[in-house]
């Protein structure tokens, strides 16, 4: 596989194929996020990637799921895409799931009838970063969309039937905002209703805006016990009608996972334990990215 630059991928694809079809990411405006900042937004040439799918054919034949690689592959052009989509079911066909970053600008570029048709060429689940439901901190975190835009091509990708993974960020809102913050993602992700939620817990990269501003005072970044209270109060917020949260991710102090509806009201009260010290929290020296 011909890999170039920084390769990221969800918890969720540990295992899974990483073909890479594009370098970079197509926004890479995000204040508090370093992934893609040394790297130059580019499609690969069809020849690469063909390459590499032909390598995996080889190769690969105990992986059952794909990612499509790196920041924003939904941004392709969608017969570009087609093509790939296709070229994977052919030479892959042991493939079950094929998965994508997702932002509001690709989802807006595509129609629902092209988003269905990358659904039955088995593009099944995207993954889209929220951070947040609040708008003066979506504004603030150059994310590149308020809310109702989110809420919108959330739900223009949900009709497609292509499971919606959503990331937030506990701890993004600085002091002033933080429970606003919980409360509009809590919002926002109920008006979406995605199939998975993830909640990570802020930790600034020196490569980043934030950070910077971090080291000048001027961005705080909030204890465990303020994430816990943010997080308690968004997933008291958040109505999901049949989907998962899950605060599990190597950064958070409280690990969660929660069905919902049903596992609500034990998860509040296993964080409200935590914020009484009643519960041990991750230290902070196995926290990660």
């Amino acid at each position: 596989m011909q890999y170039e630059g920084n390769i990221f991928r969800p918890p969720s694809e540990a295992y899974s194929i990483l073909l890479q079809v594009t370098t970079g990411c197509s926004h890479n405006k995000c204040t508090f996020c370093g992934m893609y900042k040394g790297s130059r937004f580019s499609i690969k040439d069809d020849s690469a990637i063909m390459a590499d799918i032909e390598f995996a054919s080889l190769h690969c034949k105990h992986q059952n799921r794909l990612f499509l690689c790196d920041g924003d592959a939904l941004i392709i052009p969608h017969e570009r895409l087609v093509k790939i989509l296709t070229t994977i079911r052919k030479k892959l066909p042991w493939v079950e799931r094929v998965g994508s970053y997702a932002n509001s600008k690709s989802i807006k570029m595509k129609s629902v009838e092209q988003l269905r048709e990358l659904r039955d060429l088995g593009l099944t689940i995207a993954y889209m970063g929220l951070e947040s439901g609040d708008d003066v901190t979506l504004k603030k975190i150059q994310k590149g969309a308020d809310s109702a835009r989110m809420i919108e091509m959330g739900k223009k990708i949900r009709s497609a039937g292509i499971k919606l993974s959503i990331t937030v960020l506990l701890g993004i809102a600085q002091k002033e905002r933080s429970l606003i913050h919980a409360q509009e993602t809590g919002r926002v992700l109920s008006a979406i209703d995605p199939e998975f939620v993830g909640a990570l817990s802020l930790m600034l990269t020196p490569n980043t805006p934030a950070f910077q501003e971090h080291k000048k005072g001027n961005w705080y970044v909030p204890g465990p016990e303020e994430m816990l209270e943010e997080l308690g109060v968004m997933l008291a917020s958040t109505e999901l009608t049949n989907g998962y949260f899950h605060a599990n991710h190597a950064s958070n102090y409280l690990p969660i996972k929660a069905k919902m509806p049903q596992d609500k009201a034990k998860t509040l009260e296993l964080i409200s334990k935590a914020l009484k010290g009643k519960v041990n929290l991750k230290p902070e020296y196995m926290r990660a990215l």
